[in-house]
């Protein structure tokens, strides 16, 4: 019995692990080509997986702890998220006066590599049976993080294509509105589970 109930613990524990080590490792890649590839793009996907490192090490230590734990730490990484949008659009704003000159091919090498990173944590996540509101977060990080590799790629295409920034500077500004929904969306799923948690229901 007991085995059963710590077994969940210890491969969400596990689990967590292995994307924060990952999300640490490609957003070092991520801001290293962004900087040298003059990349709002690779810069801002650089900026959330930080951010994610950091919501899985606040969720590892939530695992320890109560629903109330929990809760502020998915709490947190809504927050967290929103202020990873502002970022990203001071960013994209800054270079659309002041202009850029990314470089596609380097866009795209990187959107390959961290869209299989991002690919196998969603994977990890979904393998965990009844994920807590903190977990749901991890996977709500973990997919937009998907989605805004595959806006890179696109990106980088069309700036060798057409020798222009604005391809990046727009996927720079999409991934600023993925975030904010994403943030939206952590913040109300800790709302329902505060509901669901002091029994007033889902009305």
């Amino acid at each position: 019995m007991s085995a059963s109930t710590e077994q969940p613990s210890t491969d969400e524990r596990r689990t967590l692990w292995i994307v924060l080590i990952l999300n640490a490792a490609i957003a070092a890649a991520f801001f290293i080509s962004g900087v040298t590839a003059d990349s709002s793009a690779l810069i801002a996907n650089g900026v959330d997986n930080l951010s994610d490192t950091a919501v899985y090490a606040l969720g590892l230590i939530a695992l320890s702890r109560g629903s109330l734990w929990k809760q502020r730490a998915a709490m947190a990484s809504g927050v967290m998220l929103l202020v990873f949008a502002v970022g990203i659009l001071l960013d994209v704003g800054r270079r659309y006066f002041q202009g850029s000159e990314p470089i596609g091919p380097t866009m795209m090498i990187m959107s390959l590599v961290g869209g299989g990173v991002n690919f196998y944590c969603l994977r990890l996540l979904h393998r965990l049976e009844n994920p807590d509101v903190n977990l749901r977060a991890a996977t709500t990080f973990s997919l937009n993080d998907f989605i805004s590799n595959g806006g890179i790629l696109l990106s980088g295409v069309l700036v060798f294509w057409l020798n222009s920034n604005w391809p990046d500077l727009l996927v720079g500004l999409a991934t600023t509105l993925i975030a904010i929904k994403g943030g939206v969306d952590i913040l109300r799923d800790v709302k329902t589970d505060i509901r669901r948690n002091n029994g007033y229901g889902t009305k």
